[in-house]
């Protein structure tokens, strides 16, 4: 794979997919689908082939040499001045084991809520070209080594979204639609101010021997990098590095989304129509998690060890007030809207762990999460797609009508849970043993648990009330699933079932990155206190 672009091929074959989408005449409905379909399911083949040759005894923090498929190239240089010099951005993308599954389970998801796309009638052109542009912005993320490219993908994100939940959504769709974008720009003024204040605080060597600002990421999670004098330098007393921790930490919980800042979710989601539910759930709301892992944990390694706590009490909070919110829930996918806050909390205290198991049932949830609470939205989407109302109880007995819809509803809804040989239940036992392995969050972890018997309790208590009993008479000509519906659920079922039965792949491939960033935060937490802060 030496010297093939294969990360930029998964980046922007979308986006050429979205061009070739614009330059199709009006009218050509079927051939834009075909289009996006052909765009993202490469993008799977290119996924697949980035697994098959990963390398997974590579894994490090900042030596570019540790990261694989890297592409590095000169992007923006400008003269800033006397006092700034000479702006050098580049072009750096790359994959380690923290970034590879979630490159994986973006292309796979974007090709599933393509197949989910294909009722969508109105403005076809229009939806397809937005939404082969926000699959552009979610793997740009995910592969970005450098803050400033990180960054402008992240804000690219919130256009196409914007427009897909304001144009195609339900009743309240410009509410969600402005509610979702207030929260997440805010989150990314936050996240600006914090990269403009690391870009003058350290610099990095050039091949010349000169010394200039940076956004690489490599050069800020090194240390030694920093100057004195930069506002964001561990090595300056007086400065600003927990406030700016705190504003980047806020502006990736946004997008989590953390208790309190999850509001603008459940609105986002009922009235989004069902693939871009599938896309918010299943990728979008890892990037803040994975914002977390790769910017905030290794550029700020001693703050992080010194509010472990903090996290996972949030993490905590997360699981328990999500799931108590799903239980009293009336409206389907609200329900799986706010189980989605709850089975988020889990990633969060893992990460909070700070150990090897903990973090990679961390990123191993982050990936479950994706496949499971997908095939659930999806399911949610065929129901409503028949019924047109997601009120739990105005259904019963559908079992009776659809029991192969119902089997695979078992299977997400159990998966969900945790049941044993089924991929939730491996994350979550992770996360679990890790975070239980830390004194200062063993209590947190322990209170945690109860989220376990609350997902239980609204997941089976909704299984039993649309599924089970008597079929109501109103859906006695429900049809059962069609073919695309079954190219829809059977891989992700396929995906939950071989990674509940044998995890070790996954596992392998995250295992090298986590050790080697579990061990550079515990080099680089040096005895600081708040106050030193």
């Amino acid at each position: 794979m030496s010297g093939f672009p294969i990360l930029s091929l998964l980046t922007f074959i979308p986006l050429i997919g979205m061009i070739v989408v614009l330059l199709l005449k009006k009218g050509q409905e079927k051939e834009v689908k075909y289009v996006s379909l052909i765009a993202t399911g490469l993008q799977v083949i290119l996924a697949i082939i980035l697994i098959a040759n990963f390398d997974f005894t590579k894994g490090g923090i900042f030596d570019p040499n540790t990261f694989q498929f890297l592409e590095n190239y000169k992007w923006i240089e400008i003269f800033g001045g006397s006092w700034i010099g000479t702006i050098k951005i580049n072009y750096i993308v790359g994959a380690d084991g923290i970034s590879a599954p979630m490159i994986l389970l973006t292309a796979i998801i974007s090709f599933i809520a393509t197949l989910s796309s294909w009722t969508i009638n109105k403005s076809v052109k229009g939806y397809f070209a937005l939404f082969l542009l926000l699959d552009t912005a979610m793997m740009g993320v995910f592969v970005s080594l450098n803050f400033f490219l990180f960054y402008v993908f992240w804000e690219l994100m919130l256009l196409p979204m914007y427009f897909l939940i304001g144009i195609w959504g339900g009743p309240r769709k410009e509410y969600a639609a402005i509610k979702f974008f207030i929260y997440t720009l805010v989150g990314s003024v936050f996240m600006l101010l914090v990269m403009i204040g690391l870009y003058f605080s350290a610099t990095q060597t050039l091949p010349d021997g000169s010394h200039a600002f940076t956004f690489n990421f490599f050069a800020l999670m090194n240390q030694s990098n920093y100057n004195t004098t930069g506002i964001l330098s561990p090595l300056n007393p007086h400065n600003l590095r927990f406030i700016a921790y705190i504003f980047l930490f806020i502006g990736f919980a946004i997008k989590i989304p953390m208790f309190p800042f999850h509001t603008w979710l459940p609105d986002a989601h009922v009235e989004a129509p069902t693939p871009i539910s599938v896309i918010l759930a299943g990728v979008l709301l890892k990037m803040g998690t994975y914002g977390i892992l790769r910017i905030s944990y290794p550029i700020f390694p001693q703050i992080t060890r010194e509010l472990i706590w903090y996290i996972a009490l949030f993490g905590m909070i997360n699981m328990i007030y999500g799931a108590f919110v799903a239980l009293a829930q009336k409206d389907f996918k609200k329900l799986i809207a706010y189980s989605s806050v709850s089975h988020m909390g889990y990633v969060l205290l893992g990460m909070a762990s700070l150990t090897t198991i903990g973090i990679n049932g961390a990123i191993f949830q982050m990936f479950n999460h994706g496949t499971i609470t997908a095939m659930l939205f999806l399911i949610v989407g065929v129901v409503y797609d028949r019924a047109h109302t997601r009120g739990i109880y105005e259904f019963g007995g559908l079992a009776n009508q659809m029991p192969v819809y119902t089997g695979f509803v078992t299977v997400a809804f159990f998966a969900a849970i945790g049941l044993p040989s089924l991929s939730g239940f491996v994350s979550e036992a992770l996360v679990f043993l890790g975070a239980f392995s830390v004194e200062a969050i063993r209590t947190v972890t322990i209170i945690s648990t109860l989220a376990i018997l609350l997902g239980a309790a609204y997941m089976l208590w909704t299984l039993q009330r649309i599924f089970f009993g008597e079929l109501n008479e109103k859906w006695k000509s429900l049809p059962d699933l069609n073919g695309r519906e079954y190219a829809m659920f059977i891989p992700l079922m396929l995906i939950i079932i071989f990674l509940g039965i044998y995890p070790s792949p996954m596992i392998h491939l995250m295992n090298t990155s986590v050790t080697s960033l579990v061990n550079f935060i515990s080099a680089n937490s040096v005895n600081l206190t708040m106050s030193g802060f």
